[in-house]
């Protein structure tokens, strides 16, 4: 199977910046899209960032300018880079990748188990 491994959340003040990085390992053929998403107490599940295997990237509007997105193909690693932080990015955020185990196989999305992110003073 596909493991997906999500580190460098923590408390962080206004203003400030985190990165957070998300390593797959296991029977990887290959990984498509790459994405990185956020939960908040009490609120639906939020897209913050997707980056396909050219590198394209969409971000949510409440995110453009702050966050970048980027992947290192050969780690199986997508990385979110965090800036001018507020306490309304404060979630759980989980990464998502699209991947496929077999050249024949299907894609399936394997997701992480999420890393808290706190924005506070």
């Amino acid at each position: 199977q596909v493991q997906l491994v999500e580190s460098g959340g923590g408390l962080v003040q206004p203003g400030g910046s985190l990165r957070l990085s998300c390593a797959a390992s296991g029977s990887i053929f290959s990984i498509n899209g790459m994405a990185w998403s956020r939960q908040a107490p009490g609120k639906l599940r939020e897209l913050v960032a997707t980056i396909t295997t050219g590198n394209n990237t969409n971000y949510a509007d409440s995110v453009k300018g702050r966050f970048t997105i980027s992947r290192d193909n050969a780690k199986n690693t997508v990385y979110l880079q965090m800036n001018s932080l507020k306490p309304e990015d404060t979630a759980v955020y989980l990464c998502n990748a699209d991947t496929r185990t077999t050249r024949s196989g299907p894609v399936y999305r394997y997701w992480g188990q999420g890393t808290q992110v706190t924005v506070s003073s």
